[in-house]
Order: structure tokens, then C-alpha cells, then sequence
């Protein structure tokens, strides 16, 4: 597992070094619209053409599934999940806020995640068994007892997701009434791996996709923590829609948040 983990560190750092060399010459970018107010940039598709020629020189029968180009190559045994910048808007606007994320999943089962800050050049890893870490020294979730005093982070319903919105500023409010604070950096990937260490107690958000979600996810339940769906007896890679965080203030959140569900 350790060739693998490596093999992905390798290819994470590429990725966030194709998005710092662009990051203040970004007027510069041919920018695309994919949907309305989502972006793609050359930095996304250079970034990801360079993380899987470089998972392909170490593993070239493993698939693929990554945001820019979809599902390709190898059998559905071994797939990389690949989001080669996630935080496309904030990147755009020259907001230092993004990362790459990676997970390789194995028989259908994560076995590695690496998210790579590049603005902070840190590097969150994780393996299935095998614990998380940022920069090589072992995370846990926080252990706090409950909602009082917790610092929870999010992010807003937009584009096809609006259908949550009405309910979401329900769950907003009830959050900032009964927490600490509540923070929507822009980057989920971040956003997990910030629970994983600590530094959140707890994170929801609707609409996500699998590569925002894959690496994070298995970072918190390797640092102590747990991850499910906001959608009843389903997977949250599959709806993209999650709670996650320490297990208490993972707990209080629901509670808090199944009202207005």
C-alpha cells in the first residue's frame, strides 16, 4: 500500500504545482463555463492530464475516474478518483483557497486518499488501516462533547442543488444559533480534511461528487471520525450528500440538522 500512497503523493504535488505556477496569471487563463457560475479553467485539465500520465507511469492498467475527462481506461478493480482542483471559483479569482484530491479505490473499497493544499503546501494522506496524517504526523478529529463551542464547516447548495436551499437556510441558522461558528471556505476536499485534523468539528453539505468527497472521507474515519449521508440507507459517495466529523459533534449535528430534512 505504501507504492501506492507514494505513487499518489507524487502525483498530487504535480497537480498542485500546475495550479501555483498559473495562480497569479490567471487573467491570463482560458476560463469556460460548464454550467452557470461553475468554471473549467486549462489549470483543471493540465493539472489532470499530469496527475494520471503520472499514476500511469507507475500503475498503466489501472482506471480512472476524475472530474475533466470522466471514466477511462483499466478494469473496475483499481480506480483512481481524481479531482485536480477542487475550488475551481475560488482559483479563478484569485482566492488561495484549493486543493487536489486523489483516492484510489480497490474492489470497490477506498484504500488510499491524498489531498494536497498547494498555497500551504500541505499534504494530508491517509490509507485504509494505516491512519491519517498531515505531513507525516499522525491527525485525529477533535474531541469535543457536543455542539457548544464547535466551529462547523459547509457549503451552500448552488447551481442544480437549489432544491435544498430553502431547507438549507433552515439548517444554517439552526447551526450558527447553536454553535460557535460556521465557515464555507469553498474547498470540501479541504473542508474534510480539516475535521480529520481537528480543526472543524463537523462539516454537512448537498450535492457533492465523488472526487470531492472520496479522499476526504476516508482521512476522517482514519483519524477517529465518521462520515455517512444525509439521505437515509443510502451511500454518501453516491447521493453527495454528507455529515461528517468527530463522533459527538457528528451525532449533535444531525440531530440538529433531521427537522429540517
Amino acid at each position: 500500500m505504501q507504492a501506492l500512497l507514494n505513487t499518489a503523493i507524487k502525483a498530487a504535488r504535480k497537480g498542485g504545482d500546475t495550479a501555483l505556477r498559473y495562480l497569479n496569471r490567471v487573467a491570463e487563463l482560458d476560463i469556460r463555463t460548464k454550467a452557470r457560475n461553475e468554471f473549467v479553467t486549462q489549470v483543471d485539465l493540465t493539472a489532470e492530464t499530469a496527475i494520471i500520465e503520472s499514476i500511469r507511469e507507475r500503475y498503466p492498467d489501472h482506471g480512472f475516474l476524475a472530474e475533466e475527462s470522466g471514466r477511462q481506461g483499466g478494469g473496475d478493480e483499481y480506480v483512481w478518483i481524481v479531482d485536480p482542483l477542487d475550488g475551481t471559483t475560488n482559483f479563478v479569482h484569485g482566492f488561495p483557497v484549493f486543493s487536489v484530491s486523489l483516492a484510489l479505490q480497490v474492489r470497490g473499497q477506498i484504500e488510499v486518499g491524498v489531498v494536497y493544499d498547494p498555497c500551504r503546501q500541505e499534504l494530508f494522506t491517509a490509507t485504509r488501516g494505516g491512519g491519517a496524517q498531515l505531513d507525516g504526523r499522525r491527525i485525529r478529529v477533535s474531541g469535543r462533547p457536543g455542539l457548544e463551542g464547535a466551529l462547523i464547516g459547509t457549503g451552500f447548495p448552488y447551481r442544480s442543488n437549489t432544491v435544498w436551499l430553502d431547507r438549507y437556510l433552515k439548517m444554517l441558522r439552526a447551526v450558527m444559533e447553536e454553535t460557535a461558528g460556521v465557515r464555507r471556505p469553498g474547498s470540501a476536499a479541504l473542508d474534510l480534511c480539516y475535521v480529520a485534523a481537528g480543526r472543524l468539528d463537523a462539516f454537512w453539505e448537498f450535492g457533492l461528487s465523488p472526487w470531492d468527497m472520496a479522499a476526504g472521507t476516508l482521512m476522517i474515519r482514519e483519524a477517529g471520525g465518521v462520515v455517512a449521508s444525509l439521505t437515509p440507507g443510502a451511500d454518501h459517495l453516491e447521493t453527495g450528500n454528507v455529515i461528517a466529523g468527530s463522533p459527538k459533534a457528528q451525532e449533535a449535528l444531525l440531530k440538529l440538522l433531521l427537522p429540517h430534512l
